[in-house]
Parts: C-alpha cells; sequence; structure tokens
C-alpha cells in the first residue's frame, strides 16, 4: 500500500514539499540549540518545561481522542464509524510522532532518552510514560496498517488484530492519565497538585481531538473522491460538545476549591493566569482568549441545527481546538511553574528560535499524517470504484 503515498496530483506534491521544507528548516535550528544549547529558548531555572512540552502535552490528548471513533465502532458496534475509524487511528499515529519528537527537542542531549531504558526507574512517572506513549503508537500501527490492508483485499483482518483493539482503548486513556500524573505528582507545584488534573486533561482531549478529525474530514470531502460521510460528523460533533462541557466544568470546580479555600498558593497560579500577579500577566490575554473561543465553541454546538450547518461546524471546531490548545498548551504549563514555590515571579516567553524548531515538528507531523490519510483515501477510493 506504500505506492499509494506516492501517487498523487501536483497541489498534493507541493503540500508535501511546503511542509518538508518547514521541517527542514525546524531541524536546522535544531541542530544549531544542539550546539548551543536551551540557552536559545525562553527556559530557566524557574521554568524548565517550556513550549516544547506544552505541545507534547496538547498533542499527547490529540493522540487519545483517537479512542472516541475505535470505542464506538469496535465495543458498541457503531457502524456508521467504520467509515473513519482508520482516520481516528493515522491521526494518533502522527500526533505520537510529534509527541516523541518534541520530547527530542526539548532535551538538551538527545541521548539521555536512553538512560530511561538502560536505568529503569519504576518509580518513575517518565518510565511509565515513555512505556504507554512507544506501546500506543506500535498498537495504532499495527492495527492501522492490518485493518486497511484487510478492507483493500476486500477480506476480514486476523482476529489477533480485534484483541489488539481492546487492549489499544484503555491504553489511549492511560497515555493522558499518566502525562497528568507527571504533573500532578510534584508536592511544590500548587497549580498541578489536584487529583482532577487526569479528568480535565481527558476532557479536553475528546474535544480536541474529535474537533481536529472533524477539520481534516471535512478537507478530505473538500479535496478527494471520498466522503467520510455526515452522520459521521455530525456525531463527532456531539461528542466534542459534551467533551468540551465537561473541560471547562472541571475548571470551574478548580476555581471555586482555589478560591473558596483561599490557599494562596492555588489562588495565585489562577490569578497571574487571568488578571496578573505582582504587575506581571503576559498570559491574561491569551487565557480569556481561550476562555471566550471554548464558551462560544460551546453555544455554537448546543443547537442541533447550528451542528447541522457544516460550515458553522468548522467555526466551531476551530474555535474549539485553538482554545484547548492555549488552554492546555500555554497555560497549563507556564501557570504551573510561574509563580515558583517561593511565590516569586519569573516569566515565561518563548523565544524565535523555540517557536521555528516547534514549527517544524508541527510540519513534520503533519507530513506523516499527509502520507498516511493519502494512503487511506487511495484504499478507499479502490474500494469505492
Amino acid at each position: 500500500m506504500l505506492e499509494l503515498a506516492i501517487k498523487g496530483s501536483k497541489r498534493y506534491y507541493g503540500l508535501l514539499a511546503v511542509l518538508a521544507g518547514i521541517a527542514g528548516l525546524g531541524g536546522l535550528f535544531w541542530l544549531w540549540q544542539l550546539d548551543f544549547g536551551l540557552g536559545i529558548t525562553g527556559m530557566s531555572r524557574d521554568v524548565s518545561w517550556g513550549f516544547y512540552i506544552a505541545q507534547f502535552t496538547f498533542l499527547v490528548g490529540v493522540a487519545a481522542g483517537g479512542v472516541m471513533v475505535v470505542l464506538p465502532y469496535y465495543l458498541h458496534d457503531y457502524k456508521a464509524f467504520g467509515r473513519i475509524t482508520i482516520l481516528g487511528e493515522f491521526l494518533a499515529i502522527a500526533a505520537i510522532v510529534m509527541c516523541l519528537l518534541f520530547i527530542t527537542v526539548d532535551l538538551g542531549q538527545p541521548m539521555r532518552m536512553l538512560n530511561v531504558i538502560f536505568y529503569p526507574t519504576p518509580n518513575s512517572m517518565l518510565f511509565w510514560d515513555m512505556i504507554v506513549l512507544n506501546g500506543y503508537l506500535f498498537l495504532n500501527i499495527v492495527i492501522g496498517w492490518n485493518v486497511l490492508e484487510a478492507e483493500r483485499n476486500n477480506t476480514k483482518y486476523p482476529k489477533w488484530v480485534k484483541m489488539l483493539v481492546y487492549v489499544s482503548i484503555p491504553w489511549a486513556i492511560s497515555i493522558h492519565t499518566v502525562t497528568a500524573y507527571l504533573y500532578c505528582g510534584l508536592p511544590g507545584r500548587g497549580f498541578w497538585l489536584t487529583a482532577i488534573l487526569a479528568p480535565r486533561f481527558l476532557s479536553s482531549a475528546f474535544a480536541a481531538g474529535p474537533a481536529l478529525l472533524i477539520l481534516l474530514c471535512l478537507v478530505i470531502r473538500r479535496f478527494t473522491n471520498f466522503d467520510p460521510g455526515r452522520e459521521q460528523i455530525q456525531t463527532l460533533a456531539k461528542i466534542v460538545t459534551y467533551a468540551l462541557i465537561l473541560n471547562v466544568f472541571f475548571f470551574l470546580c478548580e476555581v471555586f476549591v482555589a478560591f473558596y479555600s483561599q490557599i494562596p498558593e492555588h489562588m495565585d497560579h489562577i490569578k497571574y493566569l487571568f488578571v496578573g500577579l505582582h504587575g506581571h500577566g503576559k498570559l491574561v490575554p491569551f487565557m480569556w482568549t481561550s476562555m471566550a473561543l471554548m464558551v462560544l465553541a460551546i453555544i455554537m454546538l448546543i443547537p442541533p441545527r447550528f451542528r447541522a450547518n457544516e460550515g458553522l461546524l468548522a467555526i466551531s471546531c476551530v474555535m474549539v481546538f485553538l482554545g484547548t490548545w492555549i488552554d492546555k498548551g500555554l497555560g497549563m504549563i507556564s501557570g504551573g511553574f510561574v509563580p515558583n514555590p517561593l511565590h516569586e515571579i519569573n516569566e515565561y516567553v518563548p523565544t524565535i528560535p523555540e517557536l521555528i524548531i516547534t514549527l517544524g515538528v508541527w510540519a513534520a507531523g503533519f507530513l506523516v499524517l499527509t502520507l498516511l490519510f493519502k494512503i487511506t483515501v487511495g484504499v478507499k477510493e479502490e474500494v469505492h470504484a
């Protein structure tokens, strides 16, 4: 099936060239970072996880969001999702690839990753994060490829693939749960020290992942001969709606607990993000934008007639994706480090090289996604013909 990835129009090859060029530019800046060190980033002693880990955290959620099409199709026999299940699995593959790349660029010396293998420490969340991420990547590659090959050959996929599917469903939840535990297992960071962090991560994942999948389905319908299906898109829209409502509700629960208890180490982080603290508030406009986008998206997604309008649905999904990206990709990380445990303010702002490297990783991920979706659409078109 790999041959389907190299058959396409000039527009397809142009897209591949643009993505490869951006990824290459990011790679050059990463080589500079390897030579100079992490000093080219905006990170510091107080903020040791920055824009790279923020993207990693968000993309783990996008990958986990793929279970929202796998679970209904395989466990509840919702046949309609059969048309798009493979798209969700391949989206998870691209997202995990980006996660691993962001971990790589975040390390000053990437070879240090081998220490997790050579010197395993089961009491460390990083050890378990390595296992669940690579395991989920392996599961989606094996399942997705075998299911797609069986569809192309008009046969039933092997029974052992079905067993891997059942394993992948709780595994998808585990990847974001373990990621949340990386944060809430740090007792010195009051913003993250909450049992509801994992549910917050999962609710945002089940909103952002399917929202991106809806947008990709609309793009596929627009530029190919394969139609993912209106019923499928509308069902995904309902999932996005309920997950987004839960995400906002969980955040409001955090606000209530922090301010009703009047514990400074819990309140100060939220104050810094939304009103500023001690004259510092670079993230304030971003956080209010995030909240506005998510609330407006909820208002637009709840009425069925608005969801049925695919133009409005596309706008809503963009708002969901951007809103959750700002909330988790900016606020969650910086908000946990600022102020520091001594209640000192040392703000974090990503540098230009940091942004270019980040853009390069995103381009590399979408390059992988484009190739996988090209293969998928090619098979779907062959079967339909």
